[in-house]
């Protein structure tokens, strides 16, 4: 196990310049302060109108590049320049640049990839962009790396005894464990067996909101990676955005799976979560066995 991150390969060398590829919010905000407070070099590759300024003017000129969203080969590029042994992804996309073609400007390489790929999901098109990678010799890390303190950890996080149901929390295990594994989404809402909102591509935030014309009690939030994650692109995260839209919708309860979730400033989620009397909730894969 590495000193720095558990999540860090045994070969990684602090020394040397890691890319972080940063899209929206406070994801690559954080992760950067962190590998900085490391020690470890770190050069930044931005996307226009998704990375957040604060985080691009954090950087000196010479450390630091942007992009137009679609410019693989450019990426690439780019990763070269900086000199980096080692790349990772953070922080999101908004979905519909994806499909506003005066947002997404696709270069070579990546309509090459496109191309070639029969189904367009995150697992296939972010795989075919992690191979891309390796092929240039720079290492992709796990999007864990250096944010260890961030995990969903076991049991009730915010404190005090759970109050949702543990057989409903099982239910929305398996259900969202059964969407993930259809490249669906990753979380769903559910309340006693039945399930009333489930994530696809519009995202969390669009999913909680929709949950919230039911106007119930005892909704449940379940977030879940999928059963073969692979930890390089596409981790759950949930943050105070999440929260909020959570308190919006009246869902008292989330539940992440244990070291699968990045709970984004976690002490300050976990105390704003409190103060709107929303329960966290740590779940490990065995829960869902719960009858």
């Amino acid at each position: 196990m590495h000193q720095l991150s558990r999540f860090l390969p045994d070969s990684f060398d602090p020394s040397k310049p890691v890319a972080l590829v940063a899209g929206r919010r406070q994801y690559p905000i954080l992760l950067a302060q962190k590998m900085r407070a490391a020690g470890v070099p770190v050069r930044l590759i931005a996307f226009e109108d998704e990375t957040a300024e604060e985080l691009w003017n954090s950087f000196p000129e010479g450390e630091r590049v942007r992009i137009k969203l679609g410019q693989l080969g450019h990426m690439l590029k780019s990763m070269k320049k900086l000199g980096a042994a080692y790349a990772i992804l953070a922080g999101q996309i908004a979905p519909g640049n994806l499909f506003r073609t005066q947002e997404l400007h696709p270069d070579l390489k990546a309509l090459a990839i496109l191309a070639l790929l029969k189904e367009r999901n995150a697992e296939t098109i972010f795989g075919a962009i992690c191979k891309e990678i390796a092929d240039i010799g720079v290492e992709l890390l796990d999007a864990r790396s250096f944010m260890d303190d961030e995990l969903a950890s076991p049991g009730v996080m915010t404190g005090g005894r759970l109050k949702a149901d543990r057989h409903c929390i099982a239910f929305g295990i398996r259900i969202a464990k059964e969407v993930a594994r259809l490249d669906i989404g990753q979380g769903v809402v559910v309340r006693k067996g039945t399930v009333l909102s489930v994530e696809a591509f519009e995202g969390t935030d669009d999913m909680l909101a929709r949950a919230n014309k039911y106007r119930t009690d005892g909704l449940v939030f379940v977030k879940t990676p999928k059963t073969r994650q692979n930890w390089r692109f596409d981790v759950p995260v949930f943050g105070l955005s999440t929260l909020e839209s959570m308190a919006k919708s009246g869902i008292g309860t989330a539940a992440l799976e244990v070291n699968g979730a990045i709970v984004l400033d976690r002490a300050a989620v976990l105390a704003e979560a409190r103060k709107l009397g929303i329960e966290l909730y740590g779940y490990t894969p065995a829960e869902a066995e719960v009858k």
